[in-house]
This record gives structure tokens, sequence and C-alpha cells, in this order.
């Protein structure tokens, strides 16, 4: 065997593909496994947006290249979509590139900002990807903690009181997965002056920004913002089309172009049938987002029952696509939990500790399963106590 690149050994192989695999293998041995971990929404994308990209298939450029920075009509889509969303304006020529998606943005955005030894800073719990790819690049994580008693949010005076020469980047994520919580415009304000005076690269990762949420916000609306923050948005959650991998980079043209530097290197344009369903999703009217919100509020009262059945509690003040739970007995393994669940009752739920260390005696309940699946794990539950 030719031995592996040495960036290997800081990572393993994530924890959902490693478990999907324990649990696919329950599936084939005829467990009924009911799938509550994992923030892939089953419902279907808008039925214009399947139109678009059906029709498109025999466009005369559908199966050429496209450009690496996304085709223009896709970048006016998402500049409208911020604007009106999120009251944000920007240049669909130079401040807005399509990604294949935001996962792409985490890897590009490192590889064009992080050198070997810089310091990331990290929130734990948060989304294990960020700690991977700084890994990967060479750069050295450091976390900052969140806790309920702050609302999920960094206490900046306590990483103020230590050593930044060497923080690049700090990678944040509001609304935050996996807790929910939200940040506020004061917040945002306080945090780029805190990057101002300490020379670091703000990105925010906002893929849930309108879901159940009804003050939406994005860090790019702050005065200064564009100076040293960038903005990462998703439409796999929004417009349920995890699977056409769009995403999208926000922010000063100076920072898009630099990572498109790296991007270009890497992948090319996205195919153009996928562009044409992107611009259909980004135009849908309010109508959608309030379907959509319709139910995913009637599955979340659902997962609370299941939580009470399981004697957990929760915050029922929080937004985005799951539930987030402190355990009855908050010094057990989160792993160990959610193993006990997907053995007696076939109900696979994520475990917090894969988010970080402050993430353990919690777990993460997804709102992407159907009320009747919700409703058939709180059955099995009442049925064995």
């Amino acid at each position: 065997m030719i031995p592996t690149a040495d960036r290997l050994l800081t990572i393993d192989e994530y924890y959902f593909s490693k478990k999907l695999k324990e649990v696919n293998l329950l599936k084939t041995q005829g467990k009924p496994i009911i799938n509550l971990a994992i923030g892939s929404p089953d419902l279907q994308p808008p039925q214009e947006v399947v139109t678009a990209l059906t029709q498109s298939l025999s466009h005369t450029n559908a199966h050429k290249y496209q450009p690496y920075q996304g085709r223009l009509e896709l970048r006016e889509a998402m500049a409208k979509f911020y604007k009106t969303k999120f009251g944000v304006s920007l240049n669909p020529e130079t401040e807005i590139l399509p990604l294949m998606g935001s996962k792409e943005g985490v890897m590009h955005i490192s590889m064009t900002y992080l050198n070997q030894g810089d310091e990331v800073l990290i929130p734990n719990p948060g989304y294990p990807t960020y700690t991977a790819i700084s890994k990967l690049v060479g750069a050295t994580p450091r976390y900052y903690n969140l806790d309920k008693h702050n609302n999920w949010l960094p206490n900046l005076k306590r990483l103020e009181a230590t050593d930044l020469s060497k923080v690049k980047l700090m990678w944040v994520n509001y609304p935050h997965m996996p807790t929910g919580a939200t940040a506020t415009q004061q917040f945002f304000e306080t945090l780029i002056a805190f990057a101002k005076q300490y020379g670091i690269l703000i990105v925010n990762d906002n893929p849930y920004g309108l879901i159940l949420n009804n003050s939406p916000l994005s860090i790019l609306k702050v005065r200064g913002a564009k100076e040293l923050c960038l903005e990462l948005n998703s439409l796999s959650k929004t417009f349920n089309m995890a699977g056409w991998r769009v995403g999208m980079l926000l922010g000063n043209q100076d920072y898009i172009a630099n990572i498109l530097n790296v991007k270009s290197n890497i992948d090319s344009g996205m195919f153009y049938s996928i562009q044409e369903g992107a611009i259909k999703a980004l135009e849908c009217s309010s109508q959608w987002y309030l379907n959509l919100n319709d139910i995913y509020k009637q599955r979340k009262q659902l997962v609370w029952q299941l939580l009470d059945t399981l004697k957990c509690t929760y915050n029922t003040n929080t937004v985005g696509l799951f539930v987030w739970a402190k355990l009855p007995n908050a010094m057990e393994s989160s792993k160990k939990f959610v193993n006990t669940i997907l053995r007696d009752y076939n109900i696979f739920i994520a475990p917090g500790e894969i988010f970080g260390t402050n993430g353990e005696g919690y777990i993460r309940v997804s709102l992407c399963a159907s009320t009747e699946d919700i409703k058939a794990a709180i059955l099995r539950i009442t049925k064995k106590e």
C-alpha cells in the first residue's frame, strides 16, 4: 500500500459517513430505522424548480463548461434574494461567488487565507467540517466555548484576554447549528469591532436563516462588515435542494476574487440546468416560505413530544432544522445514549458530542422526517415504557 499523506493522520472519517453505514446495514437486516439525525430535507423542491431544470436540458449551452463564477443570471438572482430577504445590497458582478454547496466554500476560504500554523477560531459546539478542513490545510483549530448561559454566543471579552496574534480566521454560524440559537444585530456589531481590532477574517455560515425564523439576519447588513466579513449561504435547506449542491459566498470583491483564484483551479462552474433551477428557487414567492415553515412548525411540536418521552429538556425559542436537547443525565455519554435509542427503538438521533466537547450531554433531533415517522418514533418509546 502507498502511504497516505500525513494530513490524513489529523482527521477521521465524518461521523455521519461512518454511522450511516451502520444504520444502512441495520436496514438491510430488516430493522425499521427512523432517521431523525440528518439535516437532509425530505420534502420536494418547488415544482417550478424541477420544471426549469428538466426543460433546460435541451438548451444549446446546457452540456458545456459553465463560467467559473457561475452565470450572471444566477448571481443576479442571488443578489435580489439577499436584498429581499436580508436587506443586503450586493454587486452580482463582483461580490457573489456561486458554490457547489457551502461545504466547498469552507475549503476554498481556508485554502485561500490560511497558512501552516495560522490559528482558526472554531465554535464549540459547532459544525465539524470547520475543524477537519482547518487541519487539512495545516492550520491550528482553536475552539471558543459556547453555552446556554450566554445563548450560545461567544464571550469575546474572554477571547480578548488571550493571545490572538496567530488567529487569522474565525468561523461563526448564526442561526447556530446544532443549537438553533440566533445572533442579534448588536452582537454582530460587537463581533465586527473585535475582528477589526485583531485583524481577523470573520465568516458567518448562514444556511438556516429562513427556517422557522421571524427575524432573518445577515452579518453583511452591519455597517463595515464587508471590510473583513464573508457570508456563506445555501439553497439546500431553504428550498429542499441538498442534493443539488448549490451554495453561495458573499462579500467584498477582493475577498471573492482571491477565493475564485483557488476555486477556478479546483473545479468548474456548476451544471447549466442546476443553475436554471436555482434561479427559479431564488425567485419563489413568500408563500413558499410560509408553507415550508408551517410544516416544520408542526414537526417541531412533535419532536418536543418525543423529547418529553425521553425526559430530555430543550429551549422552545430556537430556529432552524433541529432541536437541541439536554439529556436527563447530563453526565451520560451522548453517543452511548444514541446507541441505546438506536438499539432499543430503531431510532437514529445525532449525539451532541460530535459537534464538540460542549455538545456532550446533549442530542440533536432533525425536523427532516415526516410527521408520520415522528409520531411512530413517539409510539415506539411510549409502548416500551
